[in-house]
């Protein structure tokens, strides 16, 4: 029998990495903040913390949630339990 989780559809979430340099995200809904060195961004799935060097946009689609970034990826992460009210501390430790 399936978990209650498993029946659960968030929609569409997709990540592929190609060469460590191009990354290409389907599924979000919004891209909170980002520079060269990182990109936060709110996902179908969950809020996504990406580092790296040099990165910039080449593609977003709004209508569709799909994001295409260029750069040296250094890490990409899911951050889970963020709460409204300590968003921004946390968000500020983040950035530092």
């Amino acid at each position: 029998m399936e978990s209650n989780m498993d029946m659960v559809n968030y929609g569409s979430h997709e990540i592929k990495i190609t060469d460590r340099s191009v990354i290409s995200l389907s599924g979000i809904n919004k891209i909170s903040s980002f520079d060269d060195q990182e990109f936060l961004m709110e996902s179908n799935m969950g809020v996504i913390l990406l580092k790296g060097e040099g990165l910039e946009i080449v593609k977003l689609d709004t209508h569709d949630g799909n994001v295409k970034i260029k750069g040296k990826l250094i890490s990409l992460a899911y951050i889970e339990n963020i709460k409204k009210n300590k968003e921004e501390s946390l968000l500020s430790k983040l950035f530092k």
